[in-house]
């Protein structure tokens, strides 16, 4: 199919969010199905996942989250513009609501940030070499540029824009989810010159909206892949002068939270105690997605290698 070697950043999100997700995520890079996390600092078990990490030796970045659970900065936990009534973080789309009707005080947004940088340092020893978003919050109008200053403030040089090629034609995603993914993409594309602007960089190819929870399969992250390639190298000057290819896909492996354990602050959500969770795990352990990879020469790494 292609000579040019591709390095494949197979990133475990929510690293941290609880025991039993810490659990799967460990055992997915042991068996090399994984390559990278990403933590949620203030997820329940976040000191445990930075423990697993330092002992494993697993590369891990921040997962920036403004949208589930509760702020790691003090004085944003009692009366900030982040917050809800009940006292957390607006949620997934609360969040993008509140944004929308200029709710959002982005000097909060910023503080928040980087108190979570700084949680970050303090549990694993050193600064994140990536960051990304929880729900994909840093590709946000507004939010987009405070991200950047951070990242740009800290020197992490990497992060994640979600912008998956392909995805319109994947006609197993459901309509109100597919709406959800066009306005990843469209910010996300609105995103791309405010992170170039700051020096910071990513992957050339991004994949994991199309293989989530029970849309994996061997098949899927195999074809994702393969027809992403062949689009980016069917883009002529394009072509990355390091002579490589690198592709970054998201996955949720774990095993199902226990309803009254992990969570950010509010406990597990529904995704997190379904079976969707196993089931990714599964697949990325299957030999035949290993095979796959080998025959494509496709490696895996860490940000630390691209």
């Amino acid at each position: 199919l292609r000579m040019l070697p591709v390095k494949l950043i197979v990133t475990g999100d929510d690293f941290g969010y609880c025991p039993r997700r810490n659990q799967g995520i460990v055992e997915c890079f042991l068996a090399g199905a994984v390559s990278n996390v990403s933590l949620l600092v203030n997820g329940s078990a976040a000191a445990d996942a930075a423990r697993l990490a330092r002992r494993h030796n697993i590369p891990i970045g921040l997962h920036a989250n403004l949208s589930e659970g509760s702020p790691v900065c003090e004085v944003l936990r009692t009366n900030s513009s982040l917050l809800n009534q009940d006292g957390f973080f607006h949620g997934k789309m609360g969040f993008r609501t509140a944004l929308s009707k200029g709710l959002l005080k982005m000097s909060e947004v910023k503080q928040e940030l980087k108190a979570q940088v700084e949680l970050f340092r303090e549990l694993t020893g050193h600064l994140p070499p990536h960051m990304d978003g929880h729900q994909h919050v840093h590709v946000l109008p507004e939010v987009r540029h405070v991200f950047a200053q951070v990242l740009e403030e800290y020197g992490i040089k990497y992060t994640r824009v979600p912008v998956e090629p392909g995805l319109h034609k994947c006609d197993w995603i459901a309509p109100s989810l597919m709406d959800f993914y066009r306005g990843v993409e469209e910010d996300s594309l609105n995103t791309v010159d405010v992170f170039t602007k700051h020096g910071i960089r990513w992957p050339d190819i991004y994949i994991g909206l199309s293989t989530m929870g029970k849309n994996m399969s061997v098949g899927n992250i195999s074809s994702a892949i393969d027809a992403a390639v062949r689009d980016f190298l069917g883009q002529g000057p394009a072509r990355p002068q390091s002579g490589r290819i690198t592709v970054e896909l998201m996955v949720h492996p774990g095993y199902p939270s226990a309803p009254d354990a992990g969570g950010c602050g509010e406990g597990p959500d529904d995704f997190s105690q379904s079976w969707e969770r196993l089931h990714e795990l599964q697949t990325l352990m299957e030999p035949e997605l290993q095979n796959h990879y080998k025959t494509r020469n496709i490696q895996l790494c860490s940000f630390k290698d691209i």
